[in-house]
């Protein structure tokens, strides 16, 4: 694409219309440049947004079909779905752009076109102006060769003042068929829990007030045709790729008008523009599937796979000290532990909390990023070098933005926190916000880290933020969520190009700060700081509706859950944490050798089988039994599959129902095998189809129209099944 926008041509009517088609991965955005009729003359509205259009089509006649009615006691205008829909075309859904001048001016823009460019198939820049109101509004739209849409937008003031903004959101029309919502909510240790309701007439609005994603973020919204499922329904969604403060929403109005809505929510006052400023919109990302959830999650997984700094190399098994040691660190108890670790299959280790300044527990410390000497006399070294002797990349836990009162950092310079003068903010697990657009404070954090990692043999950043913004006030008592979030991915970006070879994990008291904003500048989430195995398998299953599993971190823990007190098999726990980036946050200095000998084929097998793990794709089945379900991932190639069988709860029958396999290939012959996890066949059974025992070979088919028989399961176990392409000529 040009850098230089053609001038638009006034559009006076239908026969003048130009028309902008995008296509890519089986998905349609098609727009009338002109309005296509004489009241919107110059205003760019939205025909079509879902399944793929002919590549000839013709717009005209698309157009002409799709012109509404004008309906009684309502505008006499044919409504249609603009672009930018504002009140001033009798739009009664929520606006696209709210604010205004200082006096109360300049509320109601009429926004039409100035300048176009058209890079047929996948892109479309447009300018859109008011002279009346001073405000010029670019907008890039680009359809990726997954079917996502991305929507980036620049508002500049042109006027002569200031000019406050309130919100600049993006919208996209929904059809009359998709009256189904989906999102998610959730808290802390319970993230990423499924809500659905219908979309009647009203509005469906999910705002994030916390500062930062959120635990209860809706992650995704999703709007589709009644009852749809993973494999089964038309779905359109949105994504907010932000990581401070947001807003969805969906609406339908009585009209017969429906939309689907994201973008940065703004306190008041937040964004001033001054006469030539502009501001500049996290991007919204869309996609359409007519497959289902499923088919959604392959929208958002490719794309974000064919980004240039996703991790190519296989992703590495990690050993996390945290629920391991807690504070207590000790060289001869950590050298113990990374022994055992390397044992046992662990390539990364990862040093967590308590390892500098006054940190002994919790309330303090938190700020003084020096290594402290009363725990660790020689530093670092003697352990990162036993570390890295043994085979393992070292890795260490940082919380750059928060700090503790009890700390020298603190003492020093409490101006540098996030406040509204004349009161002290609310402290939050003992801790306060740094304020990172505070220049001087930003200065020192970079400088901190910086030298942590230039000094020290670093591989991995587990980088923590725990707790949310209450009360941020910045540049003298002004709303500072937005500055924070920007300050944010400039020092992570800073960091990154000082050390470009340094992964970071975001880790947000959990899953608190997952989006692809974050992401842009990490390389995984920690999805919950739950690892109870019952509680992931929903946590990770909703997380992976956006995130591929290689960014999804999944650990092993010990045999009670320290966050719920259940206890576990190996297998099960085995076989969640199998699923994501697989990591153990476990004292192995207290196994047997027999549990370790389990453990280290269970690490193994996720060694042997992540190539597949992480780069198949996901599909999960559509149970009718709520007790149980299934999920996998299949080879784009359809040559090999793992799944796993999971029961949740008792089921109300005797016996479960076959379980048909999504996503195989029909004609392909699978030989079918139990993965054994936890020293055991992978499940603890009362009683076993034949299968189990004897193996089993049969085509795509079968096993995905007809099923497979599971065996009876107790509550919480899980069954593990491999299949492996049967080569003609082999038995």
């Amino acid at each position: 694409m040009t850098d230089h926008l053609a001038a638009a041509a006034p559009d006076t009517g239908a026969a003048a219309a130009a028309y902008a088609h995008l296509r890519g991965g089986g998905v349609s955005l098609l727009v009338d440049l002109g309005g296509g009729l004489p009241q919107h003359a110059g205003m760019p509205t939205v025909l079509h947004w879902g399944s793929a259009l002919p590549d000839e089509l013709d717009c005209a006649a698309a157009a002409l079909a799709l012109a509404p009615p004008i309906p009684h006691a309502a505008p006499d205008t044919r409504l249609r779905t603009p672009l930018v829909p504002m009140p001033v075309d009798g739009w009664r859904l929520r606006p696209w752009l709210e604010g205004s001048r200082a006096d109360g001016t300049g509320w109601s823009p009429r926004l039409v076109l100035r300048a176009h460019e058209h890079a047929a198939p996948a892109c479309l820049r447009l300018e859109l102006a008011d002279e009346t109101t001073g405000l010029a509004l670019e907008i890039d739209l680009r359809i990726d060769e997954h079917g996502v849409l991305s929507i980036e937008q620049t508002l500049t003031n042109e006027g002569d003042e200031d000019y406050l903004l309130g919100g600049l959101r993006a919208a996209l029309p929904l059809p009359s068929r998709a009256d189904e919502l989906l999102d998610l909510t959730g808290r802390w240790c319970r993230e990423r829990a499924p809500q659905r309701h219908r979309l009647a007439l009203g509005s469906w609005v999910r705002e994030g007030r916390r500062g930062r994603t959120g635990h209860d973020s809706p992650t995704v919204l999703v709007a589709g045709t009644p009852d749809f499922g993973f494999r089964h329904g038309e779905v359109w969604a949105v994504h907010h790729a932000w990581s401070g403060q947001s807003t969805y929403l969906a609406e339908r109005s009585p009209v017969g008008l429906a939309q689907l809505s994201a973008g940065e929510r703004l306190e008041a006052g937040e964004v001033r523009l001054a006469p030539g400023e502009s501001y500049g919109a996290p991007a919204v990302l869309a996609a359409y599937s007519a497959a289902g959830l499923d088919g959604l999650a392959a929208c958002w997984h490719g794309r974000v796979r064919a980004r240039a700094g996703h991790p190519q190399t296989p992703r590495k098994v990690i050993l996390n000290t945290w629920e391991a040691v807690y504070f207590n660190h000790r060289l001869d108890r950590l050298t113990a532990l990374a022994d055992v670790a390397a044992r046992v299959g662990v390539e990364r280790f990862v040093l967590d909390d308590g390892w500098f300044g006054g940190r002994r527990d919790d309330t303090r410390g938190l700020g003084d990023w020096v290594v402290a000497a009363d725990v660790w006399p020689d530093g670092l070294a003697p352990l990162i070098e036993h570390v890295t002797g043994l085979g393992m990349e070292f890795g260490i836990w940082v919380e750059p933005e928060m700090v503790n009162p009890d700390s020298d950092l603190f003492r020093a310079h409490p101006e540098w926190m996030l406040q509204v003068p004349g009161r002290t903010p609310t402290t939050w697990r003992s801790q306060h916000v740094l304020d990172l657009a505070n220049e001087a404070c930003f200065d020192h954090l970079l400088e901190r880290l910086d030298r942590l990692l230039a000094d020290h043999e670093i591989g991995y950043l587990k980088w923590d933020h725990n707790r949310d913004l209450v009360d941020p006030g910045h540049d003298g008592g002004r709303p500072g969520v937005r500055a924070q979030t920007l300050a944010l991915y400039r020092l992570l970006d800073e960091l990154r190009a000082r050390h470009p070879g340094v992964e970071i994990e975001t880790c947000a008291s959990g899953g608190g700060r997952v989006d692809l904003g974050i992401l842009a500048r990490t390389d995984r989430v920690w999805a919950s700081d739950t690892i109870d195995p019952l509680e992931r398998q929903q946590i990770q299953r909703w997380t992976q509706l956006l995130l591929p599993p290689e960014l999804v971190g999944a650990h092993i823990a010990s045999d009670v859950s320290h966050t719920t007190g259940r206890r576990h098999s190996l297998a099960f726990r085995s076989a969640t944490a199998l699923f994501g980036h697989l990591g153990i946050e476990w004292d192995l200095t207290t196994l047997d050798g027999a549990r370790l000998e389990a453990l280290a084929r269970d690490v193994a097998a996720y060694r042997r089988l992540r190539p597949l793990l992480h780069g198949g794709r996901v599909v999960n089945g559509d149970h009718l039994d709520p007790s149980s379900q299934l999920h996998g991932v299949v080879a784009h190639d359809g040559g090999h599959a793992v799944f796993s069988y999971v029961q949740l709860s008792s089921s109300p029958f005797e016996l479960p129902p076959a379980v048909p396999l999504p996503g195989l290939t029909e004609q392909t012959r699978y030989r079918v095998e139990v993965l054994p996890l936890g020293g055991g066949p992978g499940a603890q059974q009362i009683a076993g189809p034949p299968w189990i025992a004897d193996g089993l070979i049969a085509d795509g088919a079968s096993l995905g129209r007809i099923g497979l028989r599971t065996p009876v399961l107790h509550p919480e176990q899980a069954l593990v099944i491999e299949l492996t392409e049967v080569r003609d000529g082999a038995s």
